[in-house]
Protein backbone atom coordinates (compact mmCIF):
# COMPACT_ATOMS: atom_id res chain seq x y z
CA UNK A 1 0.00 0.00 0.00
CA UNK A 2 0.84 3.93 -0.74
CA UNK A 3 1.32 5.79 1.92
CA UNK A 4 0.35 9.78 1.69
CA UNK A 5 4.06 10.05 1.19
CA UNK A 6 4.51 7.77 -2.04
CA UNK A 7 5.76 5.17 0.21
CA UNK A 8 5.46 1.61 -0.75
CA UNK A 9 4.59 0.32 2.87
CA UNK A 10 5.29 -3.59 2.56
CA UNK A 11 7.48 -4.47 5.61
CA UNK A 12 5.96 -5.54 8.71
CA UNK A 13 7.31 -6.02 11.85
CA UNK A 14 5.50 -8.54 13.86
CA UNK A 15 6.49 -8.36 18.11
CA UNK A 16 4.80 -11.46 19.72
CA UNK A 17 6.04 -10.93 23.27
CA UNK A 18 7.22 -7.99 25.79
CA UNK A 19 9.15 -10.90 27.73
CA UNK A 20 12.52 -11.56 27.43
CA UNK A 21 15.54 -13.36 29.06
CA UNK A 22 17.63 -10.58 28.60
CA UNK A 23 18.30 -7.50 30.40
CA UNK A 24 20.66 -5.43 27.72
CA UNK A 25 21.78 -2.24 29.00
CA UNK A 26 20.75 0.13 26.66
CA UNK A 27 17.16 -1.57 26.40
CA UNK A 28 15.73 -2.83 29.78
CA UNK A 29 18.40 -2.88 32.25
CA UNK A 30 16.95 -3.86 35.68
CA UNK A 31 12.99 -4.31 34.45
CA UNK A 32 11.72 -7.82 35.27
CA UNK A 33 10.44 -10.28 32.93
CA UNK A 34 7.00 -8.74 31.42
CA UNK A 35 3.92 -10.63 31.79
CA UNK A 36 2.06 -12.14 29.02
CA UNK A 37 -1.47 -11.74 29.64
CA UNK A 38 -2.09 -9.02 27.12
CA UNK A 39 -0.27 -10.57 24.40
CA UNK A 40 -2.40 -11.53 21.53
CA UNK A 41 -3.21 -15.19 20.48
CA UNK A 42 -1.35 -16.86 17.40
CA UNK A 43 -4.85 -16.50 16.19
CA UNK A 44 -5.36 -13.01 16.37
CA UNK A 45 -1.25 -12.61 15.26
CA UNK A 46 -2.35 -14.66 12.06
CA UNK A 47 -5.54 -12.54 11.54
CA UNK A 48 -3.38 -9.43 11.60
CA UNK A 49 -0.93 -10.86 9.30
CA UNK A 50 -3.16 -11.76 6.28
CA UNK A 51 -4.71 -8.90 6.89
CA UNK A 52 -1.39 -6.62 6.17
CA UNK A 53 -0.80 -9.00 3.45
CA UNK A 54 -4.00 -7.94 1.36
CA UNK A 55 -3.11 -4.58 1.94
CA UNK A 56 0.49 -4.93 0.31
CA UNK A 57 2.65 -6.20 3.05
CA UNK A 58 4.95 -8.78 1.88
CA UNK A 59 8.04 -8.86 4.48
CA UNK A 60 7.06 -9.84 7.85
CA UNK A 61 9.96 -10.21 10.25
CA UNK A 62 8.83 -11.99 13.71
CA UNK A 63 10.26 -10.08 16.84
CA UNK A 64 9.78 -9.76 20.49
CA UNK A 65 11.19 -9.37 23.56
CA UNK A 66 12.57 -12.53 22.70
CA UNK A 67 10.25 -14.24 20.37
CA UNK A 68 11.50 -18.03 21.50
CA UNK A 69 9.50 -17.73 24.41
CA UNK A 70 6.45 -17.98 22.51
CA UNK A 71 5.26 -21.66 23.61
CA UNK A 72 3.26 -21.51 20.28
CA UNK A 73 5.94 -19.93 18.33
CA UNK A 74 5.91 -23.30 15.56
CA UNK A 75 2.73 -22.64 14.67
CA UNK A 76 2.37 -18.68 14.61
CA UNK A 77 5.71 -18.99 12.07
CA UNK A 78 4.03 -21.71 10.54
CA UNK A 79 1.03 -20.02 10.32
CA UNK A 80 3.03 -16.88 8.29
CA UNK A 81 4.69 -19.27 6.09
CA UNK A 82 1.49 -20.72 4.74
CA UNK A 83 0.63 -17.05 2.74
CA UNK A 84 1.84 -17.17 -0.05
CA UNK A 85 1.87 -13.80 -1.22
CA UNK A 86 4.59 -13.61 1.29
CA UNK A 87 8.48 -13.04 -0.46
CA UNK A 88 10.03 -13.47 2.96
CA UNK A 89 9.89 -14.01 6.43
CA UNK A 90 12.41 -14.13 9.14
CA UNK A 91 13.00 -13.27 12.51
CA UNK A 92 15.27 -11.24 14.82
CA UNK A 93 15.91 -13.41 18.12
CA UNK A 94 19.01 -13.13 21.22
CA UNK A 95 19.91 -16.66 20.25
CA UNK A 96 19.51 -17.71 23.72
CA UNK A 97 16.99 -20.67 22.87
CA UNK A 98 17.97 -20.69 19.18
CA UNK A 99 19.91 -23.96 18.89
CA UNK A 100 17.04 -25.78 19.95
CA UNK A 101 14.65 -24.49 17.45
CA UNK A 102 16.38 -23.51 14.40
CA UNK A 103 16.11 -26.85 12.47
CA UNK A 104 11.87 -26.65 13.85
CA UNK A 105 11.75 -22.62 12.42
CA UNK A 106 13.10 -23.68 8.67
CA UNK A 107 10.55 -26.50 8.60
CA UNK A 108 7.67 -24.42 9.77
CA UNK A 109 8.59 -21.97 6.95
CA UNK A 110 11.30 -19.38 8.22
CA UNK A 111 13.76 -17.97 5.26
CA UNK A 112 16.06 -16.49 7.43
CA UNK A 113 17.44 -14.67 10.88
CA UNK A 114 18.99 -11.92 12.66
CA UNK A 115 20.59 -12.40 15.74
CA UNK A 116 21.43 -9.85 18.52
CA UNK A 117 25.09 -9.68 19.51
CA UNK A 118 26.71 -6.85 21.04
CA UNK A 119 30.05 -8.98 22.23
CA UNK A 120 32.11 -11.46 21.14
CA UNK A 121 33.70 -11.38 24.57
CA UNK A 122 31.94 -13.94 27.22
CA UNK A 123 32.30 -11.85 30.21
CA UNK A 124 31.30 -8.34 28.67
CA UNK A 125 28.76 -10.15 26.75
CA UNK A 126 27.49 -11.32 30.33
CA UNK A 127 27.79 -7.79 31.80
CA UNK A 128 26.09 -5.81 28.56
CA UNK A 129 22.84 -8.28 28.52
CA UNK A 130 22.82 -11.21 31.58
CA UNK A 131 23.00 -13.96 29.19
CA UNK A 132 25.56 -16.51 27.62
CA UNK A 133 27.42 -15.83 24.78
CA UNK A 134 28.09 -19.89 24.14
CA UNK A 135 24.11 -20.04 23.59
CA UNK A 136 24.14 -17.25 21.18
CA UNK A 137 27.19 -18.84 19.03
CA UNK A 138 25.82 -22.72 19.02
CA UNK A 139 22.23 -20.94 17.98
CA UNK A 140 24.70 -19.27 14.68
CA UNK A 141 26.08 -22.62 14.10
CA UNK A 142 22.69 -24.68 14.08
CA UNK A 143 20.69 -21.59 11.78
CA UNK A 144 23.97 -22.09 9.57
CA UNK A 145 23.58 -25.98 9.27
CA UNK A 146 19.52 -25.42 9.39
CA UNK A 147 20.24 -22.55 6.54
CA UNK A 148 18.66 -19.83 7.52
CA UNK A 149 20.70 -17.86 5.56
CA UNK A 150 21.67 -15.30 5.07
CA UNK A 151 22.38 -14.50 8.76
CA UNK A 152 22.58 -10.86 10.30
CA UNK A 153 24.48 -10.06 13.39
CA UNK A 154 22.63 -6.93 14.79
CA UNK A 155 25.35 -4.92 17.10
CA UNK A 156 24.62 -2.12 18.58
CA UNK A 157 27.21 0.05 19.43
CA UNK A 158 28.01 1.81 22.60
CA UNK A 159 30.82 4.00 23.26
CA UNK A 160 33.43 2.49 25.58
CA UNK A 161 31.15 -0.45 25.73
CA UNK A 162 31.77 -2.47 22.99
CA UNK A 163 33.43 0.20 20.23
CA UNK A 164 36.61 -1.74 20.73
CA UNK A 165 35.70 -5.00 19.10
CA UNK A 166 34.21 -3.41 15.93
CA UNK A 167 36.72 -4.74 14.04
CA UNK A 168 36.18 -8.57 15.66
CA UNK A 169 33.25 -8.36 14.33
CA UNK A 170 34.04 -7.24 10.64
CA UNK A 171 36.32 -10.52 10.71
CA UNK A 172 33.41 -12.57 11.35
CA UNK A 173 32.51 -12.13 7.85
CA UNK A 174 35.75 -13.39 6.21
CA UNK A 175 34.96 -17.07 6.36
CA UNK A 176 31.30 -17.62 7.44
CA UNK A 177 28.18 -16.45 5.46
CA UNK A 178 27.78 -13.58 8.04
CA UNK A 179 26.37 -10.45 7.76
CA UNK A 180 27.31 -7.74 9.96
CA UNK A 181 25.46 -5.03 11.00
CA UNK A 182 26.76 -1.90 13.37
CA UNK A 183 23.76 -0.44 14.61
CA UNK A 184 24.13 3.49 15.96
CA UNK A 185 22.03 3.49 19.57
CA UNK A 186 19.25 5.29 19.59
CA UNK A 187 17.31 7.35 22.09
CA UNK A 188 14.89 4.78 23.18
CA UNK A 189 15.43 3.87 26.56
CA UNK A 190 17.86 5.66 29.57
CA UNK A 191 20.93 4.75 28.19
CA UNK A 192 20.21 6.44 24.65
CA UNK A 193 19.68 9.94 25.85
CA UNK A 194 23.24 9.97 26.80
CA UNK A 195 24.42 11.41 23.38
CA UNK A 196 28.31 10.83 24.30
CA UNK A 197 27.61 7.10 23.91
CA UNK A 198 26.65 7.39 20.42
CA UNK A 199 28.98 6.57 17.55
CA UNK A 200 28.58 7.79 14.34
CA UNK A 201 29.09 5.16 11.96
CA UNK A 202 30.65 7.62 9.73
CA UNK A 203 33.12 7.47 11.47
CA UNK A 204 33.68 3.70 11.40
CA UNK A 205 33.33 3.68 7.22
CA UNK A 206 36.18 6.41 7.02
CA UNK A 207 38.27 4.90 9.08
CA UNK A 208 37.83 1.28 7.52
CA UNK A 209 38.91 2.32 3.63
CA UNK A 210 38.70 -1.43 2.55
CA UNK A 211 35.41 -1.50 2.66
CA UNK A 212 33.90 -1.55 -0.63
CA UNK A 213 29.93 -0.02 -1.15
CA UNK A 214 27.66 -2.39 -2.76
CA UNK A 215 23.80 -2.33 -3.49
CA UNK A 216 21.58 -2.81 -0.80
CA UNK A 217 19.92 -6.45 -0.99
CA UNK A 218 16.45 -4.98 -1.30
CA UNK A 219 14.01 -1.82 -1.42
CA UNK A 220 13.72 0.28 1.57
CA UNK A 221 16.81 -1.62 3.19
CA UNK A 222 17.88 0.31 5.91
CA UNK A 223 21.45 -0.47 6.12
CA UNK A 224 24.35 1.20 3.56
CA UNK A 225 26.39 -2.28 2.90
CA UNK A 226 30.24 -3.19 2.48
CA UNK A 227 32.30 -5.93 1.06
CA UNK A 228 35.42 -6.95 1.61
CA UNK A 229 37.65 -8.82 -0.98
CA UNK A 230 37.89 -12.68 -0.29
CA UNK A 231 34.99 -12.07 2.76
CA UNK A 232 31.53 -14.25 2.45
CA UNK A 233 29.70 -11.67 4.51
CA UNK A 234 28.55 -8.48 4.00
CA UNK A 235 29.47 -5.46 6.42
CA UNK A 236 26.22 -2.90 7.07
CA UNK A 237 25.89 0.05 8.61
CA UNK A 238 22.31 1.28 10.26
CA UNK A 239 22.49 5.11 11.19
CA UNK A 240 18.80 5.96 11.69
CA UNK A 241 20.51 9.13 13.48
CA UNK A 242 23.06 10.29 11.14
CA UNK A 243 21.87 9.16 7.99
CA UNK A 244 17.83 8.77 8.09
CA UNK A 245 16.73 6.64 5.98
CA UNK A 246 12.75 7.64 6.57
CA UNK A 247 12.34 8.79 2.67
CA UNK A 248 12.34 5.09 1.73
CA UNK A 249 10.89 3.51 5.03
CA UNK A 250 8.62 0.58 4.24
CA UNK A 251 7.41 -0.64 7.37
CA UNK A 252 5.11 -0.69 10.18
CA UNK A 253 5.03 -2.23 13.78
CA UNK A 254 2.61 -4.38 15.02
CA UNK A 255 2.99 -5.17 19.38
CA UNK A 256 2.78 -7.69 21.09
CA UNK A 257 -0.65 -6.43 22.81
CA UNK A 258 -2.27 -5.52 19.71
CA UNK A 259 -0.74 -1.61 19.44
CA UNK A 260 0.08 -0.18 15.96
CA UNK A 261 2.92 1.67 15.92
CA UNK A 262 3.55 3.20 11.84
CA UNK A 263 6.94 5.31 12.89
CA UNK A 264 9.24 3.99 15.61
CA UNK A 265 10.96 7.88 16.09
CA UNK A 266 7.21 9.05 16.96
CA UNK A 267 5.01 8.16 20.11
CA UNK A 268 2.16 7.61 18.26
CA UNK A 269 -0.31 3.99 18.20
CA UNK A 270 -3.38 2.73 17.75
CA UNK A 271 -5.33 -0.54 19.45
CA UNK A 272 -6.33 -3.14 16.80
CA UNK A 273 -8.19 -4.91 19.69
CA UNK A 274 -11.49 -3.26 18.86
CA UNK A 275 -10.98 -3.74 15.02
CA UNK A 276 -10.01 -7.89 16.27
CA UNK A 277 -13.69 -7.77 17.89
CA UNK A 278 -15.63 -6.74 15.22
CA UNK A 279 -14.19 -8.49 12.12
CA UNK A 280 -11.38 -8.25 9.01
CA UNK A 281 -12.84 -5.36 7.34
CA UNK A 282 -13.01 -3.02 10.30
CA UNK A 283 -9.52 -4.40 10.84
CA UNK A 284 -8.08 -3.50 7.40
CA UNK A 285 -10.01 0.17 7.51
CA UNK A 286 -8.36 0.41 10.56
CA UNK A 287 -4.40 -0.47 9.53
CA UNK A 288 -5.55 1.47 6.14
CA UNK A 289 -5.74 4.53 7.72
CA UNK A 290 -2.94 4.09 9.98
CA UNK A 291 -1.12 3.05 6.81
CA UNK A 292 -1.69 6.39 4.63
CA UNK A 293 -1.04 8.37 7.78
CA UNK A 294 2.41 7.17 8.70
CA UNK A 295 4.39 9.77 9.30
CA UNK A 296 7.07 11.38 7.11
CA UNK A 297 9.62 11.18 9.41
CA UNK A 298 11.29 10.47 13.11
CA UNK A 299 12.41 13.20 15.51
CA UNK A 300 15.41 11.38 17.16
CA UNK A 301 17.88 14.65 16.13
CA UNK A 302 15.10 16.76 17.64
CA UNK A 303 15.45 15.73 21.31
CA UNK A 304 12.61 12.79 20.52
CA UNK A 305 12.13 10.68 23.35
CA UNK A 306 10.65 7.06 23.11
CA UNK A 307 7.79 6.52 25.85
CA UNK A 308 8.21 2.90 25.22
CA UNK A 309 11.98 0.58 25.42
CA UNK A 310 12.79 -1.16 22.40
CA UNK A 311 11.47 -4.59 24.60
CA UNK A 312 7.93 -3.30 24.40
CA UNK A 313 8.39 -1.74 20.95
CA UNK A 314 9.65 -4.54 19.09
CA UNK A 315 13.39 -4.85 18.26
Amino acid sequence: MIDQYGRNINYLRLSVTERCTLRCVYCRADEGICPKAAELSCADFLRIARVCVDLGIRRIRVTGGEPLLRKDILEIVGGLGQIEELVDLTMTTNAQYLAEHAEGLKKAGLKRINISLDSLREDRYRQITGGELKNVLEGIDAAVNADLLPIKINVVLVRGVNDDEVDDFIALTRDNPLDVRMIELMPVGVLGQDESLRINNDELIAARPYLQPVAPSYSGQPSRDYKITGHQGRVGFISPISHSFCADCNRIRVMSDGMLRPCLGNNAEISLKPALQEGDDALLEVIRSTIFNKPMRHHFEKGFSSEKSMLKIGG
